[in-house]
């Protein structure tokens, strides 16, 4: 296979995982394209290269920025604004859980909180089964939450390492 169709299918199929990581598929596309840029790209690169609007290009990649996964790079000489992707996939990963992790576990885990102190005569059987049901969604999600911290905060080599020793 050529590098360029390779480079095509890699985007095209980044894009397609984007959606099921709940991400957007051009977000995913921009950000593929990115990694596999050797030299960091223009807006009107990204534009040519993948087809889509200057629009598009923009919100995505300001999108990609507060993900913290891509950063703007100057260049000296130049007017337009330049971006690069994180090519170390551990960093990546990590990175995108982190987000995750803020964007969606940590207000479960505030509103799971709240619930758990709901009113009620704990005899009831309505109330005892709504308490028992949110405290046992919480222990579940606060242990996801120290796994998470632990594989955020790991190794690459102690995390592989370690996955390594469970799968025997």
């Amino acid at each position: 296979m050529k590098l360029a169709e390779a480079r095509q299918q890699f985007i095209a199929s980044w894009g397609a995982f984007g959606t099921y990581w709940g991400i957007n598929r051009t977000m995913a596309q921009i950000h593929a394209l990115l990694m596999v840029s050797a030299d960091p790209l223009s807006q009107d690169d990204i534009m040519e290269q993948l087809n889509i609007s200057r629009g598009n290009v923009n919100m995505n990649i300001r999108e990609l920025i507060d993900w913290g996964l891509v950063d703007r790079v100057l260049i000296p000489g130049e007017r337009k604004e330049y971006f690069t992707a994180e090519k170390d996939i551990w960093k990546v990963a990590t990175q995108i859980i982190k987000e995750r992790k803020k964007r969606e576990l940590d207000p479960m885990l505030k509103l799971l909180d709240q619930l758990g102190e709901v009113e009620g005569d704990k005899k009831d059987r309505n109330v005892k089964q709504f308490t028992e049901t949110i405290s046992g969604i919480r222990r579940f999600s606060n242990q996801a939450d120290k796994m998470l911290d632990v594989f955020v905060k790991a190794d690459e080599n102690w995390f592989v390492g370690s996955l390594m020793k469970f799968f025997k």
